[in-house]
């Protein structure tokens, strides 16, 4: 659950956060960050029949309370849960050098509860976890901490992008003109959910806060997960048998 408890920020939305990570590819089990290919961040809007999936390529989270800047991108925003939940199975594809590859299913790293909300001129996607109750060593190494706050921008698809950043431009979201206007020809505007809500938005995440609460005026309320009744099985349609749950459950690297 999640309440409102100051008018310091504006609820924009609110809902069930999901993180996930994918070993290399033909590599059956990650031990570090060096094994991981992809940091994954799911996140489904309350009320709203839309699953986003977002990529960290840098594989790791920023470290909150440091200004440190990740880029990312929505990599699908899908109308059901099961068109993000096959994204994140194990996939098998040719190479002309080297045939079949196979990449490994991705792992659950997390879940909680966040919201998206505006605060002065910018915005913030805040969350808290329920699960793991411990955090271990998967999230230390990904930073995803317990609870933590972030500055969220999204880059004007018209804009350049610094050389070795950003999606091709073929890749890069055909926005109509009244989303278009959102950007009034800067470079950057605060995380809309409508923007949010399209495939290859490009996002920086900057780290802010270890307490959202404090921060934004807002009152998270993780709720105790059992991992017979955890959200990220009846609201993501996870497959328990195809993904392996320890990193979840226990934080330990599979």
């Amino acid at each position: 659950m999640i309440t409102v408890a100051a008018t310091m920020a504006e609820i924009l939305e609110a809902g069930h956060v999901y993180f996930f990570y994918r070993p290399r590819v033909e590599q059956e089990r990650a031990s570090g960050l060096r094994d991981v290919q992809r940091l994954y961040m799911v996140l489904h809007p309350r009320g709203k029949r839309a699953w986003r999936l977002i990529v960290i390529p840098r594989k790791r989270l920023p470290e909150v309370g440091s200004h440190e800047r990740e880029w990312a991108f929505v990599d699908t925003v899908g109308r059901s849960p099961e068109e993000v939940e096959d994204a994140l199975d194990r996939q098998q594809y040719e190479t002309k050098t080297r045939g079949e590859r196979v990449r490994p299913e991705a792992r659950p790293a997390g879940e909680g509860v966040y919201v998206l909300a505006r605060h002065g001129d910018h915005t913030h996607l805040a969350y808290e976890l329920e699960l793991p109750k411990r955090p271990g060593e998967v999230q230390r190494e990904l930073r995803i901490q317990r609870k933590a706050s972030y500055i969220v921008a999204v880059k004007n698809p018209d804009a350049p992008s610094p050389a070795g950043v950003g999606l091709p431009e073929d890749e890069r979201p055909a926005l109509p003109k009244r989303l278009k206007q959102k950007f009034r020809d800067r470079r950057f505007a605060e995380a809309d959910p409508e923007l949010l809500d399209r495939t290859g938005t490009e996002l920086v995440l900057i780290g802010a806060a270890e307490e959202p609460e404090r921060e934004l005026g807002i009152d998270l309320r993780a709720r105790d997960e059992r991992g017979t009744q955890a959200a990220i099985f009846r609201d993501l349609k996870l497959e328990r048998d195809q993904h392996p749950l320890e990193p979840l459950f226990r934080g330990e690297w599979q």
